[in-house]
């Protein structure tokens, strides 16, 4: 049989044990069908590159399936017909890699990477600021005048 590789995203308000209960869905309809889930991976949830149905973050799931074609199109239709889901991705393979996908392996330090990267710090003081804030006297142009100087109008000298 052949061999596939099949990826989807959940929406982010549903739990975990709903996505394995949506992998568990898809593995039902393969089984009756004749084929099978090999390998099965909880990527987590994940921020999207873009927004998908109004949703930023996404469960990421991957199966790796062992199954023929026919059981693969019900499964597939199943996952179209699934609200919870937002995308999904299916790739014949030519082998089942057994050990933990790329995802996998770099997730060790993957959450605290999203967080050092959407954190971008306090905002430079500069020329340009958002226009709401009244900022008194404490432009360049005033500080660079000595402060005899803005006391007096002009015109006014002693």
């Amino acid at each position: 049989m052949p061999l596939y590789e099949c990826v989807f995203i959940a929406r982010n308000d549903i739990t975990q044990q709903q996505v394995e209960a949506i992998a568990d869905q898809v593995a039902a309809t393969l089984a009756e069908g004749g084929g099978e889930v090999r390998k099965r991976e909880y990527w987590g949830l994940r921020s999207l590159a873009y927004r998908i149905k109004k949703n930023r973050k996404g469960h990421y799931m991957l199966l790796g399936l062992d199954t023929p074609p026919a059981a693969l199109n019900e499964a597939e239709r199943q996952l179209g017909l699934n609200e919870d889901v937002l995308r999904m991705l299916t790739v014949r393979v030519e082998a089942i890699d057994e050990a933990p996908s790329a995802v996998m392996s770099k997730r060790g330090g993957g959450e605290e990477r999203d967080r050092e990267k959407s954190f971008r710090g306090p905002r430079p003081a500069g020329r340009f600021g958002s226009g709401r804030g009244g900022r008194g006297d404490d432009r360049e142009e005033f500080r660079a005048r000595g402060r005899d100087e803005m006391e007096m109008p002009m015109g006014m000298e002693e």
